[in-house]
């Protein structure tokens, strides 16, 4: 017990007061405390100011991890043969719309003046950004909404791409690949999600819609993270967001070396939170697990495909 109450005093001591404590344990001077040699006095004894390191990863999922990923790397390649398109979608960060401090520098003569403070409540507006990542095509689309992210939100801006885009880059497509977050407004456990997918989508265009979410702490994995989001916030950053006309303008100007390019548009309309979709619904939908983790890849039908299949 006395060493619990040791260790428990050490981690909440300061670094002003453990620096001392830290020099007589390396049989150092206390003088070296005193001078700007904490550098030297320290790598003596192996010490010096660290950083948490994120190595831990999550275990949970880590027996299915493995074979979810190997399924997406397969279903993409299979995909890509046959010429259909495997899209990667997730929601940005929302950003607020107005004169307020953006993180990162900007090539300047002088800095730009902003608001000292940044609350909801001064901006203009809230911007959602959904963001739609063309895995063969290299080309990025984000639809940005001013209301909340929502199941219905997230399946109007790939309805809208297959209607802007997706239709014309692959006119004989009948099949879909989704890859996907396991949470948030497409998460795997949304049933508005799937409802959506099936009403707005697969029956709509006759699409044939498979969808596989990567597992629980794997979001930095998804394609539209590392190839979409991160060039856009290294775009506009230290930019100010001061109208969606300029952050649209932002995403629009994001490309690289490797070919990217995105186009950005202005998803209109009000689309509210907590829909709630009865089991009556559910039943209804024409969706099937898929053998390797049926939790999260499954496969979308639409209506008509089944009832001729029925016949």
């Amino acid at each position: 017990a006395i060493w619990r109450v040791l260790a428990l005093s050490w981690s909440t001591t300061s670094q002003f007061q453990r620096g001392p404590a830290v020099l007589r344990l390396v049989r150092r001077p206390a003088a070296d405390w005193r001078r700007d040699d904490r550098k030297s006095s320290f790598s003596t004894g192996c010490y010096s100011m660290k950083v948490n390191e994120k190595i831990r990863a999550l275990t949970r999922h880590a027996p299915k991890r493995d074979a979810q990923f190997a399924y997406i790397k397969a279903q993409k390649l299979a995909f890509q043969e046959r010429g259909d398109p495997v899209i990667s979608v997730d929601s940005k960060k929302k950003e607020l719309i107005g004169d307020f401090r953006a993180d990162g520098k900007l090539w300047c003569k002088q800095p730009v003046q902003v608001n000292e403070y940044k609350f909801a409540s001064m901006a203009e507006c809230v911007a959602a950004p959904y963001g739609i990542y063309d895995v063969g095509a290299n080309k990025g689309y984000v639809w940005v909404g001013t209301s909340a992210d929502t199941p219905a939100f997230a399946v109007r801006a790939i309805k809208e791409w297959w209607m802007v885009a997706g239709r014309h880059l692959y006119p004989s497509a009948k099949n879909l690949l989704v890859l996907a977050d396991g949470g948030g407004s497409n998460g795997c456990r949304c049933r508005a999600w799937k409802y959506r997918l099936q009403i707005e989508l697969c029956d709509a265009f006759a699409l044939k819609v498979t969808v596989a979410h990567f597992p629980t702490g794997c979001s930095k994995y998804n394609p539209v993270e590392r190839r979409l989001f991160s060039h856009i916030s290294m775009n506009w950053a230290g930019r100010p967001l001061s109208s969606l006309e300029i952050m649209l303008a932002l995403i629009r100007g994001t490309s690289t070396q490797s070919g990217l390019t995105v186009d950005a548009f202005l998803l209109e309309g009000t689309f509210c939170g907590r829909e709630t979709i009865p089991e009556a619904e559910m039943a209804r939908l024409s969706i099937e697990g898929l053998a390797t983790c049926p939790e999260w890849n499954y496969k979308i039908y639409p209506h008509a495909m089944r009832e001729d299949a029925t016949e």
